[in-house]
């Protein structure tokens, strides 16, 4: 069975081999070796400089680590702008709300970009905002947010990004030399290839020394002071964390994020050309899209249940549109173990679907 939704991934057989590796404590040398590289790694996917930067990892999906980073990020005497155009903007509003940080969440049409005017007049017009939230890649519909539009936003009025990377790391352009940038969460299970379990927060060290503790299991500083001292405070998931290293490993193998960049874009074009030439359309145009996952109309006479069950017993998995888009919409994914000639069956099965 192949997955075709935004994670878990499919794996590759190196990266499911490396869960076999012996069991190890997690208070013993080997497993902090371990930690380390997972650690130092995933700094190098973008080339951070570790006096600067610090990967602060943590057991849990990717929410975890949105929650760990809004929760620790946003000071006391602080307010967060929320720039929300789908579930998962939504989401960090829902995290604020649960931890009583002070915030507004500036509400976009789900279809729709961050409406950029409109962010800067309600930043100009509160001077009480400190930081700004967004996702880069917001899987509800696909899009591909303009983190470089919103960092200029941020460093005109001296304020501190916050980014949900969860769907973008390793695949997409990330600037993170941007002044502006604090800090972007993500996870081990969807562009990096690994396993549901892990999760990371990318940190500038300076950011960490303002952080609040809001939180206990989640606790961003705690986690990064232990951590940088060849620590833990709690039981990690230890073979998650080593189908991390290994997948991690393998991205660098394969060329790094643009490799993955350029496969991911050539699987997605190979997908939206075959799905238009049977009649199924894009809900995005390919340029404001992430190459990770496109959003497409259902088939004509076809609602998503039948269409989910009747590629599923094809061996692939899709996933449906979330809120009042799942009677408009299906999402496609082409992150982890997926080929060229994969999408070709794929297609196949549309075509016999809507002969």
């Amino acid at each position: 069975m192949l997955l075709l939704n935004p994670g878990p991934v499919t794996l590759t057989d190196r990266v499911r081999n490396s869960l076999l590796q012996t069991d190890l404590c997690h208070r013993e040398s080997e497993f902090f070796d371990l930690q380390e590289e997972a650690r130092t790694r995933l700094l190098d996917v973008y080339g951070l400089d570790p006096d600067q930067w610090q990967a602060v990892l943590m057991t849990g999906s990717g929410t975890a680590a949105v929650e760990s980073m809004t929760a620790a990020l946003v000071p006391q005497n602080g307010k967060l702008l929320v720039v929300e155009n789908g579930v998962y903007g939504e989401r960090i509003a829902q995290i604020a709300t649960q931890y009583g940080i002070a915030h507004e969440a500036l509400t976009h049409d789900w279809m729709a970009a961050p409406d950029l005017a409109k962010i800067a007049a309600r930043l100009d017009a509160d001077k009480s905002f400190t930081h700004v939230a967004v996702i880069h890649h917001e899987t509800t519909t696909g899009r591909l947010n303009d983190l470089a539009a919103l960092g200029a936003l941020c460093r005109e009025r001296g304020l501190r990004l916050l980014v949900d990377g969860v769907s973008s790391f390793g695949a997409e352009a990330i600037d993170f030399a941007d002044a502006s940038l604090d800090a972007l969460a993500a996870t081990a299970n969807k562009c990096l290839h690994g396993v549901p379990g892990a999760s990371f927060v990318l940190v500038r060290r300076a950011a960490l020394a303002r952080a609040a503790s809001r939180t206990y299991y989640l606790d961003l500083g705690r986690l990064a002071r232990l951590q940088d001292q060849r620590n833990t405070p709690f039981t990690p998931s230890v073979h998650a964390y080593y189908a991390l290293v290994e997948a991690l490993r393998e991205l660098a193998d394969e060329g790094g994020w643009r490799a993955r960049h350029a496969r991911y874009a050539a699987l997605a074009e190979q997908a939206r050309a075959g799905l238009a030439a049977r009649g199924i359309g894009s809900v995005l145009p390919a340029q404001q899209s992430s190459v990770v996952l496109r959003a497409y109309r259902l088939p004509q006479g076809i609602a998503y249940p039948q269409l989910h069950d009747e590629l599923k017993a094809r061996g692939f998995v899709i996933y449906a549109g979330q809120g009042g888009l799942s009677a408009e919409l299906f999402r496609i994914s082409t992150m982890g173990n997926i080929h060229a000639a994969d999408i070709d069956r794929l297609l196949q099965g549309f075509s016999e679907l809507t002969r």
